[in-house]
């Protein structure tokens, strides 16, 4: 570049709208974890001004002539060319949103996730359904802003990643159920203990040990920490503070460790990002599906693996002598994957999971399209569990309750990411098994050094620099494909079964 001025100004820009973001997500974080519930209401307003003064600084005016200025200059390296095109996607976007709909969607969802952490307890789903009218009339006014979308479904997973559209979900879907029920109905009749998993396990204990192997993972807690929260998840509060948090139940002790290692999944993408992409439009994960693949990939294709409990079911009986002393390594490694159907998404094995993720996807798909009303979304989601999971909750608790996404945030694009990680799971830890010959051994080792340092190498020092769809194709060699997953599972739940 000739000219380093309109760099140096749009990097000032990028450093306060990632400041500004930062700060809306400090809020976020202690909404979900220690905000006292009569600050419920304020801190919606906070959060509805802060979303204002984020979105007039994401238009101005002046922002876009240095766009312009920046692209206008020719002779841009790959990284300026890739930072001014993620840089004008997101400014174009945001130009199309009325500052005052901002605001008033940002200050309704904060009010619509403090109603839920009352109503779900108290199994209320009544409470909620005028609030999820008006977010559903939002999600759908925000979607007609880009009408070049076919549907407002399109606009959504290409706003959460890239260059997807619904069909092409709709294909992965298809594919995945075709081959998942029939797998479950056969994993779910094999019988496995699991009764030590329900015996008390402290608390401390539980969420010492599951910090510990985070930390193992990669996971720099002098640049973040853990909490607890309802709904388990990561987020960045600045360049070097990258927060998850976790549930944790005294007669479950899967529950706090894989809520642990998922998020550390997450964080561990975030704190890989290259310095010098950090406070850019580069500077974090490139989309829904490849961030949920990191966490699924650390949550089940290692913390699930018989590796990981060759090295570290010791360490567990160490920490929990008594809960154990009746189990063997090989016991616990069946239970930790045994295939049930359940109601609750987040503790489903990896059989039943997309299950869930496609009974979400296809609701909300139906309350977008307007051919499923708000008020009776709940018994839509009973009919639809009883159909791919053949289950009924005994309450809207375990229901249409469950999931804060609806409650905290859109309708549209919640959900998809979840199935779209599963799958790219398997085909990056595929690719890095192919790169670090003897990677099980590592594992059995307690040794993560080599799969992180690769994936930090491949996957998450480029941040945004690549499409996700060049990503994939980069780190991989070849597009998302259902293939590696599926051959993954069924090379695991064979062996399970003998």
């Amino acid at each position: 570049m000739t000219q380093p001025e309109p760099w140096a100004a749009l990097r000032r820009h990028w450093q306060e709208l990632a400041d500004l973001g930062g700060i809306g997500a400090l809020l976020g974080w202690d909404q979900s974890t220690y905000l006292p519930r009569a600050g419920a209401a304020s801190r919606a307003r906070q959060q509805a001004l802060l979303s204002g003064i984020r979105h007039a600084r994401a238009t101005d005016a002046a922002y876009g002539r240095l766009l312009d200025g920046a692209q206008a200059q020719g002779d841009l390296t790959p990284v300026q060319a890739r930072t001014l095109a993620v840089a004008r996607r997101t400014f174009d976007q945001a130009t199309r949103l009325p500052a005052e709909f901002v605001q008033t969607f940002s200050q309704h969802a904060g009010e619509t996730y403090s109603a839920w952490v009352q109503a779900r307890p108290e199994n209320d789903f009544a409470r909620l359904v005028p609030l999820l009218d008006k977010t559903l009339d939002l999600s759908q006014q925000a979607a007609a802003y880009f009408p070049e979308f076919a549907t407002p479904m399109d606009y959504f997973i290409d706003a959460a990643d890239e260059g997807m559209t619904a069909e092409q979900v709709d294909r992965v879907f298809t594919a995945l159920r075709e081959a998942l029920v029939p797998m479950v109905d056969q994993a779910a009749a094999a019988p496995v203990r699991t009764d030590f998993l329900s015996r008390h396990y402290p608390i401390p204990a539980q969420l010492a040990l599951g910090e510990a192997i985070a930390r193992d993972y990669g996971y720099d807690t002098q640049a973040g920490r853990q909490d607890l929260t309802a709904h388990p998840f990561m987020t960045r509060l600045g360049a070097h503070d990258v927060r998850i948090t976790t549930r944790v139940r005294e007669d479950d002790p899967t529950d706090a460790l894989y809520s642990t290692l998922h998020e550390a999944g997450h964080a561990m993408y975030e704190q890989g990002v290259a310095g010098d992409l950090l406070d850019t439009p580069l500077g974090g994960g490139v989309s829904a599906g490849v961030h949920e693949s990191q966490s699924r990939l650390w949550e089940n294709l290692v913390g699930r693996s018989r590796a990981f409990w060759a090295g570290q079911f010791g360490r567990f009986r160490d920490a929990f002598p008594e809960q154990l002393a009746d189990v063997t390594e090989d016991e616990m490694f069946r239970a930790v994957n045994v295939v049930r159907r359940s109601l609750i998404r987040t503790d489903a094995d990896e059989l039943t999971y997309n299950l869930h993720v496609i009974t979400r996807y296809e609701l909300e798909r139906d309350l977008l399209s307007g051919r499923l009303a708000v008020r009776d979304l709940a018994d839509a989601w009973h009919a639809a569990y009883e159909t791919n999971l053949g289950l009924r909750a005994p309450s809207d608790v375990d229901g249409v309750l469950q999931d804060v996404h609806w409650y905290g945030g859109r309708i549209g694009g919640a959900f998809q990411g979840y199935t779209i990680g599963n799958v790219l799971s398997a085909q990056f830890y595929a690719a890095a098994q192919a790169a670090t010959p003897g990677l099980e051994g590592d594992l059995t080792r307690g040794d993560f050094t080599r799969l992180h340092g690769w994936l930090r190498e491949q996957v998450y020092a480029p941040g945004r620099l690549y499409t996700p769809g060049d990503l994939v194709e980069r780190v991989t060699g070849q597009p998302m494909t259902v293939e590696p997953y599926l051959a993954y599972l069924r090379g695991k739940y064979e062996g399970l079964q003998g």
